[in-house]
């Protein structure tokens, strides 16, 4: 089971485990459809995708989230997690390879703030985060 990191160690800017994933695939977003129930042709239908005006199918806004998510589970037990607020800032396509990072913003009363992000290989920010983690 996951334990929740020494609560005395923690400091602002320390930052989380990065989570690097590999390049974006169809497959993946196929796989996402069924998972979420999300079945929007923007998402696998490339036709329907330049028909309103993007080069290609793009990732599910909410795939973005999870992976978001998965930085915190993979630092802290999900129970730790009291509150995330999500901000898309663009697009995620095909082939992107995504990094997503946190890092501690506020030390609170038995919690941390932390600010998290996803950006591409190139830099460009796909979508930023803030969370709040409890400790007992």
């Amino acid at each position: 089971m996951k334990t929740l990191p020494d609560w005395s160690a923690l400091q602002v800017g320390d930052a989380l485990p990065t989570l690097e994933l590999p390049p974006l695939t169809r497959h993946t977003l196929a796989l996402y459809c069924g998972a979420s129930g999300d079945h929007n042709p923007i998402h696998v239908d490339i036709d329907f995708a330049r028909s309103a005006g993007l080069p290609d199918v793009i990732a599910h806004g909410m795939l973005s989230a999870a992976w978001v998510a998965r930085v915190l589970t993979d630092w802290v037990p999900q129970h730790a997690i009291r509150s995330i607020d999500i901000r898309f800032a663009a697009m995620t396509g095909v082939g992107e390879r995504i990094t997503c990072t946190g890092r501690i913003t506020e030390k609170l009363d038995r919690a941390v703030r932390v600010a998290l992000q996803t950006a591409n290989a190139d830099g460009a920010v796909k979508l930023t985060a803030e969370a709040v983690l409890a400790w007992p």
